[in-house]
């Protein structure tokens, strides 16, 4: 699928691609992944290598090193020089191993964790609904200041002013996580009369611009917590996506 939006992609302090003629790929439980035409990326970098990988829908993968002259990645991108016949036409493109980059930009934002999916949506609500958090048999948040995100294939959330929290059980951790559609998020462990909760609340202190709404507010592991109630309904034995590491 062609892409209208600018993208670059960062190696240490030099862009290594740079387009708006990129695909992003889609293949069943795969991320999406994308894909910079030759013409965009800059070849004087490129160290082939002897690593190869082979997809029985793609074909066999030629791998590439990163050398910008300050900075060498091994094996930091792939393409596929004879793609089998009825894939699509990747020939004249190359991708890059997400983790091994320095950063992702869509545009001048910075992008996280994968290609962002087109068809996914990030709808960050307020609502006066009761939220209540219990914890140890403790409640440990009560608000109607809430903000509800909503996530194509995902449970809801519910990020509240930390007001509205027994902010005195928190401590800060040093744990961060990144996610494509929402930002790098910070957390709090919580100490209850019972025990410590490690990495139990997470918030975004800059989200993205979609996820502007949640800026700041906290959120708590549904599965990890007794109950979280909405207007008296216990909805912490929903099913989430949290307990496979999406938050």
């Amino acid at each position: 699928m062609p892409m209208q939006k600018r993208l670059r992609v960062q190696v240490g302090s030099m862009i290594v691609a740079d387009t708006t003629k990129a695909l992003v790929l889609y293949e069943s439980d795969h991320l999406p992944v994308y894909y910079f035409p030759m013409s965009d990326v800059r070849e004087e970098f490129l160290l082939p290598s002897r690593t190869t990988t082979e997809s029985p829908f793609k074909g066999v993968a030629t791998h590439y090193s990163l050398n910008t002259g300050i900075t060498l990645v091994e094996d930091a991108a792939w393409r596929y020089l004879d793609p089998v016949k009825g894939s699509p036409d990747l020939s004249g493109y190359m991708s890059f191993y997400w983790p091994k980059m320095t950063h992702w930009y869509e545009e001048d934002e910075e992008i996280f964790v994968h290609a962002r999916d087109p068809f996914r949506r990030v709808d960050c609500l307020p609502s006066s609904r009761r939220v209540q958090v219990i914890l140890d048999g403790e409640q440990v948040a009560d608000s109607r200041r809430g903000v509800f995100l909503f996530e194509t294939g995902h449970p809801v959330r519910h990020y509240l002013p930390i007001s509205d929290t027994r902010l005195d059980m928190f401590a800060p951790s040093r744990y961060i996580s990144r996610c494509p559609y929402k930002g790098i998020s910070n957390y709090y462990h919580v100490t209850t009369p019972q025990k410590r909760h490690e990495n139990l609340v997470w918030y975004y202190p800059e989200p993205v611009h979609e996820a502007e709404r949640i800026k700041g507010l906290v959120c708590f592991h549904h599965e990890l917590v007794d109950k979280i109630l909405v207007d008296g309904v216990d909805i912490s034995k929903e099913a989430t996506a949290a307990s496979d590491g999406y938050f």
